[in-house]
């Protein structure tokens, strides 16, 4: 049966069929040896990238640069039609003086995945508020 597990360290695993992976924000790997990064951090992804752990669908995406660069939302589906969300990076506790113009537009495109079952990031209305201070910054 597949799990999702999010570590101390808040790195997301998901685990089924023994196959694995393991989400970091800007990393992937997976238990075959692939690993998926954003060619801004030294990968060949540029925008988006699927894999499948046992039964589990799990696409992985780059909707823009957020606070560091090659930040990666994971949408995981599982049989059931469940879906869980991580936006690793893209949602920090401190927002800096200076913000990216891609960073509100990935949160933007973000916004539109989050359910109940987003694992990292907090509420949707969290997420819309952290939006509003982000533009709020870049726009003055």
């Amino acid at each position: 049966m597949a799990q999702l597990t999010v570590n101390e360290d808040g790195h997301i695993v998901i685990t089924d069929q023994e196959q694995s992976l393991v989400y970091t924000g800007t990393t992937v790997s997976l238990s075959d040896g692939r690993i998926i990064r954003h060619e801004s951090r030294g990968g060949e992804m540029t925008s988006v990238a699927s894999a499948s752990v046992g039964s589990v669908y799990v696409e992985i995406s780059h909707l823009g640069h957020g606070p560091k660069g090659g930040e990666l939302v994971l949408v995981a589906t599982f049989t059931d039609g469940s879906t869980a969300v991580a936006l690793g990076g893209l949602v920090v506790d401190e927002i800096p003086e200076v913000v990216e113009e891609s960073w509100p537009a990935a949160v933007d495109l973000a916004l539109g995945l989050i359910t109940d079952a987003t694992v990292d990031s907090g509420t949707k209305e969290e997420i819309e508020d952290f939006h509003q201070r982000l533009l709020a910054v870049l726009y003055g």
